[in-house]
């Protein structure tokens, strides 16, 4: 379901975009065992009108593979935010940027016309509340339906479901085909 996406867009808005990479990454691999093509998420939320940010909020963990991911983002166009993952006495992890993808949004809501946001994650209904009314500014949520909170989808101004477009997926055997 796309909910009014682009009947509203024009080239001389100004966009940012941010993106919580955990939750795309999550649902990508969950939902349709895949990877996430950021370039052409990027691409699909710019839309043709004018870039003011790209940001994708990752954790760090032990992983040797994530340099590489880090360095793709980055020659993508995205500006990567990265923090490490906690880990606490009892074995439970946290690993989420939700206030800092907030505080960003809310810090550059005056420069720009339009909030993009690459999550389902319906912990943003208040700040996309917060950019709507307060801020005036447009909202759109990108995500994967099966995983996109609906409350969020309801929130937003426009609404695109990542699962509808095979561009935004790298599937496992297309990855490896490509190394």
């Amino acid at each position: 379901m796309n909910k009014n996406f682009v009947s509203f867009r024009h080239p001389s808005q100004r966009v940012v975009v941010l993106a919580d990479a955990q939750n795309l990454y999550h649902s990508a691999k969950h939902l349709h065992g895949a990877t996430v093509n950021f370039k052409a998420l990027l691409e699909a939320a710019v839309a043709g009108r004018q870039l003011a940010r790209a940001l994708a909020y990752v954790v760090k963990s032990a992983l040797t593979e994530e340099a590489t991911f880090f360095s793709a983002l980055d020659k993508s166009g995205w500006e990567v935010h990265s923090k490490d993952l906690q880990i606490f006495a009892d074995g439970s992890k946290k690993a989420d940027w939700d206030v800092g993808l907030a505080v960003d949004a809310i810090a550059m809501a005056e420069k720009v016309d339009v909030v993009v946001i690459l999550s389902g994650d319906g912990d943003f209904v208040p700040l996309i509340e917060y950019l709507r009314f307060a801020k005036g500014c447009l909202v759109e949520v990108m995500a994967f339906g099966g995983t996109a909170s609906k409350n969020l989808v309801e929130a937003a101004d426009a609404y695109m479901d990542l699962s509808l477009d095979a561009n935004f997926l790298f599937k496992k055997t297309r990855m490896l085909r490509r190394r």
